[in-house]
């Protein structure tokens, strides 16, 4: 999944605790701590697209009127397959509202116990969405080893009428989504979501057609089992991807051990590059924080401009804060020296 590969676990990161770094002995020195806000102050919270906002809301208006009729279908017709893919277009729903709702809170604005505003809420949302998603895969497995071993009676008719306006609707929820912003961990995860559902409307579609031709009862739980392990491949993904938003992991475009080197050769006056640490607040917004040391003569001003230009052009990281070493000496890592001592 593209923008969650870590560059490297095992790199020096370790930012300052707060901005004045806290020594023993109680006494502290003199830095200079610059942070990019963006020309529009000082706020930290991106803001959320529109577009994101309104294209989850139609998915979910379009997913939850249709899941109703699904749901009745399935009990109707004793279909296993449209059954769940009723319970999906449940849990598409719920993560859709799910989005949503993130989305709307991502609009708060910071405040003084949330500097970074409620963005965070929309990894979380992510998550939500991948643990649904595996709790939907067990139910269906489980229903579907039990009907193997007691096959029931399926009206393929009706189930194959259902599931035909199912796969419509998911391919006319789908492209909604694509209109949103792609990169997007929550619209990723509700087109993950879609995506399987809408592979749950063809299977549920090939099993009528087959126990109409056939009348074969198995191939319904068979074929349900076929697409939970595709939905598993979604989940995985998107699990694996927002937890390493919420571990703080340092985005795919990132590889900690290059940025020294890269900045000490692109940067004039700029020394050495320590204690780097490179996160995402949440998708697509990377932050960073480090302590560079300077040459002899080197402007501390045009250096830390120059090192932040830098950062935005090869990394796309907007938000760094960079702290000047005044002739100190390196300072051992704090968040390191504690993870040792434990």
């Amino acid at each position: 999944m593209n923008g969650y590969k870590a560059g490297s676990d095992n790199a020096d990161r370790c930012a300052p605790v707060n901005s004045a770094h806290r020594h023993s002995g109680g006494s502290h020195h003199d830095h200079d701590h610059d942070h990019d806000h963006g020309a529009g102050g000082h706020s930290h919270a991106p803001a959320v697209s529109a577009s994101n906002e309104r294209v989850v809301l139609i998915g979910f208006a379009l997913t939850a009127a249709f899941m109703l009729a699904e749901v009745a279908a399935g009990l109707l017709s004793g279909s296993l397959a449209l059954i769940a893919d009723a319970g999906h277009m449940l849990t598409d729903a719920a993560a859709l509202l799910l989005a949503w709702a993130a989305f709307r809170m991502g609009r708060r604005s910071s405040d003084a116990k949330r500097t970074f505003g409620s963005m965070r809420l929309e990894v979380v949302a992510g998550l939500v969405n991948a643990l649904s998603l595996f709790a939907l895969v067990a139910w269906i497995l489980f229903e579907a080893v039990q009907r193997l071993f007691a096959p029931q009676p399926v009206l393929a008719g009706p189930m194959l009428g259902v599931a035909v306006l199912g796969l419509l609707v998911n391919i006319a929820v789908f492209a909604i989504l694509q209109r949103g912003d792609k990169d997007h961990v929550n619209i990723r995860g509700a087109a993950a979501h879609v995506l399987g559902d809408l592979l749950g409307s063809v299977a549920a579609i090939v099993a009528a057609i087959g126990i109409w031709l056939t009348g074969w009862m198995p191939i319904d739980p068979l074929l349900s089992g076929v697409v939970c392990l595709l939905i598993l491949r979604s989940a995985w993904i998107l699990l694996r991807g927002s937890l390493h938003i919420l571990m703080e992991g340092a985005p795919g475009n990132v590889v900690v051990e290059e940025i020294g080197p890269h900045l000490t050769g692109a940067v004039p006056g700029l020394a050495e590059v320590r204690h780097i640490h490179v996160w995402s607040i949440t998708s697509n917004r990377p932050m960073a924080t480090l302590e560079i040391a300077l040459q002899p003569g080197a402007d501390p001003a045009a250096v830390t401009r120059a090192t932040k230009a830098a950062l935005l052009e090869a990394y796309g990281i907007a938000h760094a804060t960079v702290e000047v070493d005044w002739g100190h000496g390196a300072a051992p890592c704090v968040l390191r020296m504690e993870a040792e001592a434990s």
